[in-house]
């Protein structure tokens, strides 16, 4: 069965607001794992504008399930991962005037810095992946630096619907194939919904899912567990 990763950036961006204790995003987690969350997922970023350097170092203190940590390749955030030491390290690209993150890794363009940092990474026993939009040349880049799974970027499946929606979903599953022939995990996420994720979730191989916003805005209404138990009723 595919696994679930909830990222919980969101309930940390609810607090942030405020700057303030509450919702604690360490409570969530604890939600989520009831509610059959396989791996918890949170971004620390630059800017720190909704997880902080605390959240991750409890995080790893409490979380039961995986803990994959989203992360740019920045010098820090890299030593700080190394001194936490989540499972799992995916780099993502990252720049501070955008919402959320808009797109994959350029892993050919950043083959230095991105070496450089799974060799960090991998030295202290995470387990690295990158975060790629579905395209061969990048797929291919991800084995050559050492990645141990790559993480599809969906996001333009989510934003697309009839014939375009089908045309993404195949390039996804051409992605998928391809990671899976060069034996690194196929993770996948971005956009994914209670309404769009099954046919993701049905891509041979399939690994890991990682869902954030869809699961938080979800969790509003029905609470954390519930919205984690729902979606992964859908991924069964």
């Amino acid at each position: 069965m595919v696994e679930l990763g909830v990222n919980i950036d969101h309930v940390a961006t609810v607090r942030q607001a405020r700057r303030t204790f509450e919702p604690d995003p360490v409570w969530a987690a604890v939600a989520a794992e009831l509610g059959g969350a396989d791996c918890i997922t949170v971004h620390l970023r630059e800017d720190r504008r909704h997880i902080q350097d605390r959240d991750v170092r409890i995080l790893r203190e409490t979380v039961t399930a995986k803990l994959n940590l989203e992360m740019a390749c920045h010098p820090e955030i890299v030593e700080l991962a190394c001194q936490v030491r989540p499972d799992q390290a995916t780099l993502v690209p990252e720049r501070r005037e955008e919402v959320t993150t808009e797109g994959g890794l350029d892993a050919r363009a950043q083959r230095d810095v991105l070496t450089a940092a799974v060799r960090r990474l991998r030295e202290v026993g995470i387990v690295v992946s990158l975060f790629l939009d579905p395209q061969p040349e990048q797929i291919e880049t991800a084995i050559e630096l050492g990645a141990q799974a790559v993480e599809l970027h969906t996001g333009q499946y989510a934003l697309a619907r009839g014939a375009e929606q089908q045309k993404q979903l195949a390039a996804l599953a051409d992605a998928g194939r391809l990671v899976r022939r060069l034996d690194m995990q196929l993770h996948a996420g971005h956009g994914l919904t209670y309404h769009n994720v099954r046919p993701v979730a049905r891509i041979e191989g399939m690994r890991e899912l990682n869902i954030g916003h869809s699961i938080v805005a979800r969790a509003l209404m029905v609470g954390m567990q519930q919205a984690v138990a729902e979606m992964k009723a859908l991924l069964r």
